[in-house]
């Protein structure tokens, strides 16, 4: 990666700053730039990855993608028509925003099990949680209050 003129104008970010900035530990962070899902902007004179706000932004939005189980395949095909759209001249937009729409109807989709999921799970909580207080003696008296 090559230097750039301008790093003096921008903020950058060391990988453990980023971590902590996003919630991703540092492993997590290499491995998506193994894969390609993000890439640091710049690279400090001893080899150390450095990040801008548009790099952190990028990986907060693959960070929301995991728990709807978006896969590492689909992650970079929503982060390309992102990217795409940025610089898209007006007769490919339409393409790229039919694309977006796709990956929301998905994530709504999925939004949707996870709501399930969580009333399924809520409910064996509170089936626990009433299974757990000791039953009733016959005839005790009520506390007044």
């Amino acid at each position: 990666m090559s230097e750039r003129n301008d790093v003096d104008t921008e903020t950058l970010h060391q990988i453990g700053e980023v971590a902590d900035a996003v919630g991703l530990s540092l492993r997590t962070i290499r491995h998506y730039e193994e894969v390609g899902l993000v890439e640091p902007s710049e690279r400090s004179s001893g080899g150390f990855r450095l990040y801008t706000d548009a790099d952190i932004e990028r990986l907060r939005l693959v960070r929301h993608m995991k728990p709807l189980e978006f896969t590492l395949d689909e992650m970079r095909q929503l982060l390309e028509v992102r990217d795409a759209l940025e610089t898209a001249d007006p007769s490919a937009e339409t393409d790229l925003r039919g694309r977006l729409a796709m990956f929301a109807a998905a994530a709504e989709e999925r939004c949707e099990r996870l709501r399930a999921a969580l009333h399924q799970a809520e409910e064996f909580a509170g089936l626990l949680r009433s299974e757990a207080q000791p039953p009733r003696q016959p005839g005790a008296r009520r506390a007044r209050s």
